[in-house]
C-alpha cells in the first residue's frame, strides 16, 4: 500500500462505493420509515469505513493509533448539557473544554481561560481567555472551517444550561448562586465575567463540570435537539460517526490548542472508538482477546480470577494486563428516608435515630470489602465525605464500625429488645449490589433485625428515591468537582431530591454548611465541613458502606494513561505502542 497524506487509508473501490451511497440524494417521502433506515445505514457505513481504515496496516508506516473502550451502559447524548453520568461525561470530555479543569492533584487549573481575577467582595469572577482556540471543522461554519472561540460562546453555553427550554439536568448547578439579572457577560472577545448572588467558594469547581463545556452556537442553532448526535466543540478529539448501539468514533483534532512540555501538539493518538456491548463480562472477554485497550471496573464473575483478596493482580495475569487503582471520589451508601411527614416514615421504625444507628453498627464493613470487593475500597467508618478530598479526616469525623453489642443496646433503648416487635424492613437495591445488600441483611439478622432485600431496575429505584417512595435504599454519590460541598449538599434541607434523597433536615447542619460555602480560608472551611459532616453522621440518615477506588485494566502497550480521583477518562497524553 502506498503511503498517503490522508488521515486514514481506505481501498479505492470500497471508498468509491461508500461515497456514492453517502452522497446520493434521498428521493423518498419525508418522514417515512425507509428514509430513516437509509439515514441510519449512511451513518453505519461511515462508521464502518472509519473503523476499517483505522485498522488497516500500511506497509510503510504503522497503523493509526486508536484507543478502544466499551460503554456497556450506552450513551444517551453527546451534548454536554446532558452529561449527567459517567457514560456521557467521558465522550463529552474528549469533545469539549471548560473554562477551568481539575488536575491530577484535584486543584483547579486553567483550560480555555488563561487566568482569572476575583473581586474583593468575592462576587465577580473575571476570566481572561486564550486567543488560540478554534471549534472543530464542521459544515456549520463558512468553508467548513472551525472559527475562533470567543467569550460570547461562553455566555451562550452557560445560559443554555439554565434555559428551561433546554431542560438540562445540570440546571441546578447555578441555583441560588449566580446574579439573577445578568450572571454571564462577554466584556470583549477574550474577557468573560461571571457575577454571583452571594460569595460561593466552590464556584470554580462548578465551572469545571462537563455541563459547563463551551459549545458552538451555530451547531446548536442548526441542529437543535439533534446537537446530541452532531456535537461541535473545541476538544482534543472531534466527532466522526455514531451508530447508536453499534459504535462511536472520534478522530484527533489537528488544531487542538494544547501542547506538551516539548511543544508537541496534543493529543498523541489518532482517534477513539467506543463499542456498546451491554455486558461487563463480554467487555472483559474483549479485553482479554486484545479487542479493547481499557476496561473500567471489573465484572464480578472475573474478580477472583484476576485479583487477589488484597486487591492486586494475580501472577498469571502479570505482563498480560496492567491494573491501575486510585482513590475515587465516590461513596456507596444506604439511604434512609427521614421526612417525618411522609406516611412511609410515620409507620417505619427507621424514623427512630437509634434504630438507624443500630443498622450502622450492625455489620462488618471491613469483612464486606475484603470478600466482596477484593479490598478495592476503604470501609466507610468516618463521615459521608470520602477519602481523597483534602477536608477528609477520619480522626476528627467519627463514623460507625462493627459493634453488634452496641447495636443491640441501641435497639433495646429504641424499644425493640433483641429485635422483638421490629417489622420486616424492605431494602431496595439494584442487581449489581445485591450481594452487598444480602451480606448486610444476614449480619443484621444476627442482632434481631429482619431485612428483606428487593432488587429493582435502576430507573425504578431512581424514580422512587426522587419521589420519596423508598424508605430504605441503596445509593451512591460521585463527585462532580473535588469539594466536600458536593457531598454535604446531599443533606442540605433547602435542596430537593436530587440531591437530598433522604429529605434530611437539621438547622445545625444547615448553619455549618452555609458558613462553609461562604468561607474563603481553606483551613477554616474544612473545619466547618467536618462539623457539618459529623452532625449528619450522628443523625444517621445514611449508612456509609465504602469509599471507592478507581479500578482499571489496560493493555500493556497503553502508555501515559493515569487514573484520577474523579474517574475522568483522560486521553490527551496517552500513547499506544506497537505490540
Amino acid at each position: 500500500m502506498m503511503k498517503t497524506n490522508r488521515l486514514y487509508w481506505t481501498p479505492p473501490v470500497f471508498v468509491r462505493s461508500v461515497a456514492f451511497f453517502l452522497q446520493t440524494p434521498l428521493r423518498v417521502k419525508r418522514g417515512s420509515r425507509t428514509i430513516q433506515n437509509l439515514r441510519s445505514c449512511r451513518v453505519l457505513l461511515l462508521l464502518l469505513l472509519y473503523i476499517f481504515s483505522a485498522g488497516c496496516k500500511d506497509k510503510v508506516s504503522d497503523k493509526r493509533k486508536v484507543f478502544r473502550y466499551n460503554e456497556y451502559a450506552g450513551i444517551a447524548s453527546l451534548d454536554p448539557a446532558f452529561a449527567k453520568n459517567q457514560s456521557t461525561m467521558w465522550p463529552a470530555h474528549q469533545l469539549f473544554n471548560t473554562l477551568v479543569e481539575i488536575n491530577d492533584s484535584l486543584n483547579i487549573r486553567p483550560s480555555l481561560a488563561k487566568y482569572w481575577e476575583i473581586s474583593d467582595d468575592k462576587l465577580t469572577y473575571t476570566f481572561y481567555l486564550r486567543n488560540d482556540v478554534f471549534f472543530h471543522d464542521d459544515p456549520v461554519f463558512p468553508n467548513a472551517r472551525g472559527r475562533k472561540m470567543v467569550a460570547a460562546d461562553v455566555v451562550f453555553s452557560l445560559n443554555r444550561i439554565i434555559d428551561p427550554r433546554v431542560a438540562s439536568p445540570g440546571g441546578w448547578i447555578f441555583n441560588g448562586k449566580i446574579d439573577s439579572l445578568q450572571p454571564f457577560t462577554a466584556l470583549n472577545d477574550t474577557v468573560f465575567q461571571l457575577k454571583l448572588m452571594r460569595p460561593y467558594q466552590p464556584i470554580l469547581g462548578i465551572l469545571s463540570m462537563q455541563y459547563c463545556s463551551v459549545v458552538a452556537r451555530e451547531a446548536v442553532e442548526k441542529f437543535g435537539v439533534d446537537f446530541r448526535s452532531h456535537p461541535v466543540g473545541t476538544g482534543p478529539f472531534q466527532f466522526v460517526a455514531w451508530e447508536e448501539g453499534q459504535g462511536l468514533v472520534f478522530k484527533k483534532n489537528p488544531r487542538y490548542f494544547e501542547t506538551d512540555s516539548a511543544g508537541n501538539r496534543l493529543p498523541y493518538i489518532d482517534g477513539v472508538k467506543v463499542s456498546f456491548k451491554d455486558s461487563r463480562a463480554t467487555e472483559f472477554l474483549l479485553l482479554r482477546q486484545g479487542n479493547l485497550d481499557f476496561v473500567n471496573e471489573l465484572d464480578p464473575s472475573f474478580k477472583d480470577e484476576v485479583l487477589t483478596k488484597r486487591g492486586t493482580l494475580k501472577k498469571e495475569w502479570e505482563g498480560k494486563l496492567v491494573l491501575q487503582t486510585q482513590p475515587y471520589l465516590n461513596i456507596e451508601y444506604l439511604g434512609i428516608l427521614v421526612d417525618s411527614l411522609n406516611p412511609l416514615v410515620i409507620r417505619s421504625p427507621l424514623r427512630l435515630k437509634k434504630v438507624r444507628q443500630a443498622i450502622n453498627y450492625g455489620f462488618d464493613r471491613r469483612k464486606m470489602i475484603l470478600y466482596l470487593r477484593n479490598s478495592l475500597g476503604t470501609p466507610a467508618e468516618s463521615g459521608f465525605v470520602p477519602k481523597g478530598l483534602p477536608s477528609f479526616n477520619d480522626s476528627i469525623v467519627r463514623g460507625y464500625h462493627y459493634d453488634p453489642i452496641k447495636a443491640m443496646a441501641l435497639l433495646k433503648e429504641a424499644g425493640f429488645p433483641n429485635g422483638q416487635g421490629l417489622p420486616v424492613i424492605r431494602l431496595l437495591t439494584i442487581s449489581i449490589y445485591a450481594d452487598f445488600a444480602n451480606f448486610i441483611a444476614k449480619q443484621l439478622e444476627e442482632i434481631g433485625m429482619k431485612i428483606q432485600v428487593e432488587v429493582v431496575q435502576k430507573s425504578l429505584l431512581f424514580e422512587m428515591t426522587a419521589n420519596s417512595r423508598a424508605a430504605f435504599f441503596r445509593g451512591g454519590w460521585i463527585a462532580d468537582y473535588p469539594d466536600a460541598e458536593n457531598y454535604l449538599s446531599v443533606f442540605y434541607s433547602k435542596n430537593p431530591a436530587p440531591p437530598n434523597y433522604t429529605r434530611y433536615k437539621n438547622p445545625a447542619f444547615d448553619a455549618a454548611f452555609e458558613a462553609a460555602i461562604k468561607e474563603t480560608n481553606d483551613s477554616l472551611r474544612y473545619v466547618l465541613y467536618r462539623k457539618a459532616d459529623q452532625i449528619a453522621i450522628n443523625d444517621a440518615p445514611v449508612v456509609p458502606l465504602w469509599y471507592d477506588k478507581v479500578i482499571q485494566l489496560l493493555q500493556p502497550n497503553i502508555k501515559g494513561y493515569q487514573p484520577n480521583a474523579l474517574n475522568v477518562l483522560e486521553l490527551r497524553r496517552v500513547r499506544i505502542e506497537d505490540r
